[in-house]
């Protein structure tokens, strides 16, 4: 099933995030090449798409699990969440209805 992991990020975490994203990258490679990622990308906190040093305010992930349990792992396991950049992480199952 489909899962929607959403994370807010901690205030001033921008370095946090530049240091963690290679590894981060990789992860959310290897969920698309196993044909298990529908997207991914960050909320800039500006209305840009290179938001510089106003950052980020979180992510978005839409991957495709065994099981919630299992999508949590994952999250858990981000390097992200080891580097302090996520404040809060939520997952719910999520229906892909169009296109």
């Amino acid at each position: 099933m489909w899962f929607c992991i959403t994370a807010q990020d901690r205030p001033d975490s921008l370095e946090q995030r530049l240091a963690a994203r290679g590894a981060h990258l990789d992860r959310l490679n290897a969920l698309q090449d196993a044909g298990r990622l529908l997207l991914a990308g960050p909320f800039p906190a500006i209305e840009s798409e290179n938001p510089g040093p106003a950052g980020f305010t979180g992510s978005l992930i839409v991957a495709e699990f065994p099981s919630q349990a299992d999508a949590q792992r994952w999250a858990d396991a981000d390097p992200y969440v080891a580097a302090g950049v996520y404040a809060d992480v939520s997952i719910k199952p999520f229906r892909k209805t169009l296109p």
